[in-house]
């Protein structure tokens, strides 16, 4: 297996700029896991595919206004700080650090006092981010050292009532960087049952979902249940190893809650399937099944806000998901690979043959699969 395998040439005049009109008038390619054969339909039409007892998990997160574009205090240059994952324990609500990544990198070093200042809607400074340290590995296990990928510790802090308030005072909606100039509505960039800010991208598979749309699955007797993964921006990232076995995937935060460990226990006693939406959905239902559980059988436990480098590659063996929704994904990406193992990599590149073929809209804002 070489990280070739999972490549394609991605078409750029496919890539979605914007959301569709309406959100669940996308088109959606669905493929058979099993064979490969594919049909052509709208994403709505994935109510004909659910059958009563099935079961959706939704990654419930909400992408924060995690981009902040200031001014740096000495010089009055233009910066940009980008908010990766809280770092710490906040001791109040008027500071906290983060680990974040800056530009301009060379001139917003650790031990130089350098401090970025934000100016909400009327120009008054509403944040401030001084870079205080190199941001390190949050976990013994995982390689990846964050000073040699430019993550720095900042304190930000706030003359305003909060944090948060000053946030959504100066911050934006970060996009994924192949989206160029979208000036539509950043609430399209959110699905509409996100809840906790707490990701940097979003799960874009729950893109398609309208209130209409899960209340009509509902009614239709499939169950709609929830789990929490805080999506970081190494998710754009493409492996750059040869082989893929060789690449580190990076550590994110999740939570399985013990209404949906439940559900998911419900369905299989009454022969449903379990169905995610999104590779984070999956990477959440996947990592927390505990391997040792009932003597060894396996089982399903609740987590909360633990780690996760889960890395799902073809001849992974899936304890909990059994149908997947999903988006088309970036080339040579640990999500092609993902998609691969819940079906083959030879029926996924086809689908992807023919997803271009159909000129099918790609990427975040771009149409779906339904795998199962």
């Amino acid at each position: 297996m070489k990280t070739s395998d999972f490549d394609y040439e991605l078409p750029p005049e496919l890539i979605a700029q914007e959301p569709a009109a309406e959100r669940d008038g996308c088109r959606l390619l669905v493929m058979d896991r099993a064979t490969g054969a594919l049909e052509d339909r709208v994403f709505r039409d994935i109510a004909e595919y659910l059958r009563p007892g099935d079961l959706l998990v939704a990654n419930e997160t909400r992408v924060m206004p995690a981009r902040l574009l200031g001014a740096k205090r000495s010089t009055g240059g233009a910066a940009e700080v980008f908010l990766l994952r809280p770092h710490g324990t906040p001791t109040d609500n008027h500071s906290a650090c983060w680990e974040v990544l800056v530009r301009p990198g060379k001139r917003l070093k650790p031990g130089t006092g350098a401090v970025v200042d934000f100016a909400d809607a009327d120009g008054n400074v509403a944040l401030s981010a001084e870079i205080v340290d190199w941001a390190r590995p949050a976990h013994d296990e995982d390689p990846h050292d964050g000073a040699l990928r430019g993550e720095r510790v900042a304190r930000l802090t706030t003359q305003l009532p909060s944090l948060d308030e000053a946030l959504h005072a100066v911050g934006h909606t970060p996009l994924p960087p192949y989206i160029k100039g979208y000036a539509g509505d950043e609430e399209l960039y959110q699905t509409v049952y996100s809840r906790r800010e707490s990701s940097a991208a979003a799960p874009t598979a729950g893109l398609h979902f309208t209130p209409r749309l899960i209340d009509r699955l509902k009614d239709n007797g499939v169950r709609w249940e929830t789990v929490e993964l805080e999506v970081g921006l190494d998710t754009f990232r493409i492996v750059d190893e040869d082989d893929p076995e060789q690449h580190a995937i990076h550590t994110e935060f999740y939570t399985v809650p013990q209404r949906t460990v439940d559900a998911v226990a419900e369905t299989r006693r009454r022969g449903g399937r379990v169905v995610a939406v999104g590779t984070t959905s999956v990477r959440s239902l996947e990592s927390a099944w505990d391997v040792q559980a009932d003597g060894g059988a396996g089982a399903l436990r609740a987590r909360d806000r633990e780690a996760t480098s889960l890395y799902i590659l073809p001849g992974y063996r899936f304890h909990v998901v059994d149908a997947l929704v999903t988006n088309f994904h970036v080339p040579k990406s640990t999500l092609m690979m993902l998609v691969s193992a819940f079906s083959s990599r030879e029926n996924v590149m086809a689908a992807y043959r023919h997803a271009i073929d159909e000129r099918y809209r790609l990427l975040s804002f771009g149409d779906a699969m339904f795998l199962h």
